[in-house]
């Protein structure tokens, strides 16, 4: 990792994380997961940080994800860096859920996959009018994963459903309406709201939102508000497969497009991310759900669907990947169940990790 990847800075009473690969939109590394870790484990002892903050560097992205270019090629080349990735990146975001301190997000540009994970499990998610947020990962052979499991499935009705299955992007309107965004703010007033952090002089959350709030203006009615009836109706269903049928014979515009998008995603991570999403919604904290999902990974990473993903979609960009099994009849319940079973005792990603 080059030191400036992820930059570390003590402002007043603020913690200042800033994810800085602007030119690959500050995608994530191994490496720079880790770093977030230790040194939120630095801050969380440090009585002279009271608050955390992340950003990104830029003007385009808050943080486009994890470099899964560079994982598909650990992999091919029989390197252990990917697991080291995912490692990583899921202890980062369980330190992030568990961080005894208010965490504040400002995501300020594209935000997909590792950059939701990244932001996402902290207490304050700050969008503004540059935000442009989607879980794209059944169209990449993957599955929505840093966390997917748990929020996705708490989100309204079954937006959650739709939004995992069809990667839809969401702006600042939608992502305040279903309260994935605590707040918005003008772009131009992140640094203001930095500086209001940096002069709290205690670690409640009140003082935290009382700032946002000074800054906060409530966004135009969200687009998404006018499908939610449809988006109950479609993706309530208890297989991919009934909600592809049940899309299929609405001739409506909207449900006629969903049907579309699903169509050309990969069908193991369809149903993968279904059962993940229904797992999820049983379990009781944010770390079991991370361990779930590094069981997925783990398995995801030896099949075949998520490398074409990346080569058709990030590598040769052909946008035209050729799916394995390539249609959801062929894709057996027992491959899916496969994906959740517990690992040898030593690679679970709890493994060591202290208790709460």
């Amino acid at each position: 990792m080059s030191d400036s990847d992820v930059l570390f800075d003590v402002k007043g009473h603020l913690g200042l994380i800033t994810l800085n690969r602007p030119k690959a939109l500050n995608s994530l590394t191994a490496d720079m997961c880790a770093a977030i870790s230790e040194r939120l484990g630095l801050w969380a002892s440090d009585p002279a940080v009271r608050v955390v903050a992340i950003v990104g560097s830029g003007e385009k992205a808050f943080c486009a994800g994890g470099d899964v270019v560079r994982v598909t090629r650990s992999w091919t080349e029989g390197s252990a860096e990917w697991r080291d990735f995912f490692f990583n990146e899921y202890r980062m975001n369980i330190a992030i859920a568990e961080f005894p301190k208010p965490y504040v997000s400002f995501v300020d540009g594209i935000t997909m996959g590792g950059g939701v994970g990244v932001s996402m499990p902290g207490d304050f998610w700050v969008a503004t009018e540059k935000t442009l947020f989607a879980m794209p990962e059944t169209g990449l052979g993957l599955f929505p994963d840093v966390g997917g499991g748990w929020f996705l499935p708490r989100m309204p009705g079954e937006t959650g459903t739709y939004v995992a299955l069809t990667g839809a992007r969401l702006k600042a309107p939608d992502l305040y309406a279903l309260g994935l965004a605590s707040h918005v703010i003008a772009s131009t007033q992140v640094a203001a709201a930095l500086d209001g952090l940096a002069d709290l002089r205690t670690s409640d959350h009140q003082g935290v939102k009382a700032v946002l709030d000074g800054l906060h203006a409530d966004p135009e009615p969200a687009p998404i508000a006018r499908d939610m009836d449809q988006i109950d109706a479609h993706f309530a269903e208890d297989s991919v497969t009934a909600i592809l049928d049940n899309l299929q014979r609405d001739p409506d515009d909207w449900a006629q497009k969903q049907y579309g998008l699903l169509t050309g995603k990969s069908p193991t991570s369809m149903k993968l991310t279904l059962e993940q999403l229904r797992r999820g919604a049983a379990c009781d904290c944010f770390r079991d759900v991370m361990a779930m999902e590094f069981r997925m990974v783990s398995r995801v990473i030896a099949g075949h669907d998520f490398h074409e993903g990346v080569r058709a979609i990030l590598i040769d960009k052909d946008q035209s990947p050729t799916w394995e099994p390539a249609s959801l009849d062929r894709v057996e319940p027992a491959a899916i169940d496969a994906h959740f079973a517990p690992l040898p005792a030593e690679e679970e990603l709890l493994a060591g990790l202290e208790d709460r």
